[in-house]
This record gives structure tokens, C-alpha cells and sequence, in this order.
């Protein structure tokens, strides 16, 4: 029994040390990206379904617009009309400017609402992670393995290791199962946080004396990255978070190497030479 405990504690401290590498499908920002990240989780593919119906709205409306526009300057020119007509109104076309906008927007609101719905609405969780904002770093608990924590720094550019993006890797990062239902619940403990990942289309505020919640399901093992998206100082830019998607049989190892390594870990906060490397990367 001791020698299977001591290869599972193995495999999870050689599947962390695998994950520090970004792999191929690292949900991260590309140079000249012009469009959302790609979706990994339904809630993320649902954003990005009601992007493109807007996106094709939004162009109809500008193009109809713009034909308007250049219409009345031929149809109504000075050249082609020396003497301005005195009308001042128009029944129909009144009625027509009010009442195709209140159309376009109940066809916006309907499938809007119902994304808010499912955004908000958080089904049975496999799996649930507490993320806790600081200035300016974050600490994460898993109260469903243990209970343990630890704290997910940024690193600074002497750490980075090729492969690794600039500004968004941290020390410790957070490990999930794939295709499972993994609830994060957000606060903070001195000003407004925020905890986002684009390519799971998750982002709440972390707020003091408050607990929000959010959800995701990720569909693709891979390494996802987010950051802090409030405004809470002057290392706001330098709370990246790192989502670690594996498989099950990864996760399993991952916890019984993470109930080791974090034992000892009080959640008091980096190291002052944690902290030291986080101002040395402004």
C-alpha cells in the first residue's frame, strides 16, 4: 500500500511538473487576433452564438443606415431640389422608426435573457473551487479534496521558461477535471477583484464580505489562461490566473500530490520574495 500511495504522489508531482510547459491548445491571446478566443466550455459557445447574430444585426442595421443616408443626399440635393419642401411630419415613417427598433430589440433581449439565465443558473457541481483575490495575487482552496490551499503568483519575465507567456503564468495554478462541472466561487479581501477566463466565458467580481459564484464545464483538456478584470490598483495587470484542464485520472493524481505540497500552506500570503518578483515585473 505505502509503494501505491508513493506512485500516485509520483505521477501527480510529475503531472505538475509536465503542466508548467503551455501546451498546444493554451487558451491565451494570439498576436493580431481579431476575434473572440475559441469556446471551450457550452456557456462560452452559447456568448459566441449571440456575438455572431449581433454581429449580422448590427451590420444589416449600419448598412441600411448608410443606403439611407446616401439616399436622401441624392434624392434631396440642393441641385435637385432649389425650393426645400415645408413638411414637417410623417405618420408612417414615424410609426416605422419606432416600432422596427422595439422589434430589433425583444429579437436581441429574448435569446440575451436566456443566455443570463444559463449563465446564472449553476447546475450540480463536480467539483468546487474557492478563488480569493488579493492585492495583487490569488489564492485558491479545494474545500471538496481536503480542503487545502495555495497562493498563484505571478512570474517574473528571469522565471519564464520557453513556451511560457509573458504576464500570464503563475507559480501554482489551478487543476480541474475535463467534462465535469466545476463551480468558483469568487471574493476578496481588501478591494474589488475580478476572475476571468475568456475561452471558458466566465468573469465575476470579487467583493469583500461577499461570495459570488460562477461556473464552467470544459469540454477540451488544455491550459487556459484569464486574468484580473477589475481595476483594484497598481498591480492590477499582474494577477494572471491558469486553469489546467486534464483528465480525470490526471486530476486524481494531481490532488494527492496537491494534499502534500500545500499541507503546510497557512494562506498567509507569497513569500516577501514572491512579492519582490511581482514588482520587479513592472
Amino acid at each position: 500500500m505505502p509503494n501505491s500511495v508513493g506512485r500516485i504522489l509520483a505521477a501527480g508531482g510529475a503531472l505538475a511538473a509536465s503542466l508548467i510547459g503551455t501546451g498546444a491548445s493554451a487558451g491565451e491571446p494570439t498576436p493580431w487576433q481579431m476575434g473572440l478566443q475559441p469556446a471551450v466550455t457550452p456557456l462560452m459557445q452559447s456568448i459566441d452564438d449571440l456575438h455572431d447574430i449581433l454581429l449580422v444585426i448590427i451590420t444589416l442595421i449600419t448598412l441600411f443606415v448608410l443606403g439611407l443616408l446616401l439616399y436622401v443626399m441624392w434624392r434631396f440635393r440642393e441641385s435637385r431640389n432649389p425650393t426645400p419642401t415645408r413638411t414637417t411630419h410623417n405618420t408612417t415613417v414615424e410609426v416605422l422608426w419606432t416600432v422596427i427598433p422595439v422589434v430589433i430589440l425583444v429579437l436581441i433581449a429574448i435569446p440575451s435573457f436566456k443566455l443570463l439565465y444559463y449563465s446564472d443558473t449553476i447546475p450540480k457541481a463536480d467539483l468546487t473551487v474557492k478563488a480569493i483575490g488579493h492585492q495583487w495575487y490569488w489564492s485558491y482552496e479545494y474545500p471538496d479534496h481536503g480542503n487545502f490551499t495555495f497562493d498563484a503568483t505571478i512570474l517574473a519575465d528571469d522565471e519564464l521558461k520557453e513556451g511560457q507567456p509573458r504576464l500570464l503564468e503563475v507559480d501554482n495554478r489551478i487543476v480541474v477535471p475535463v467534462n465535469k462541472v466545476v463551480r468558483v466561487q469568487v471574493t476578496a479581501d481588501d478591494v474589488l477583484h475580478a476572475w476571468a477566463v475568456p475561452a471558458f466565458g466566465v468573469k465575476t467580481d470579487g467583493v469583500p464580505g461577499r461570495l459570488n459564484e460562477v461556473w464552467f464545464k470544459a469540454e477540451r483538456t488544455g491550459v487556459y489562461y484569464g486574468q484580473c478584470s477589475e481595476l483594484c490598483g497598481v498591480n492590477h495587470g499582474f494577477m494572471p490566473i491558469r486553469v489546467d484542464v486534464v483528465t480525470a485520472q490526471e486530476f486524481n493524481a494531481w490532488i494527492s500530490w496537491a494534499k502534500k505540497e500545500y499541507a503546510a500552506d497557512d494562506g498567509g500570503g507569497p513569500p516577501a520574495t514572491r512579492v519582490a518578483r511581482i514588482e520587479s515585473t513592472r
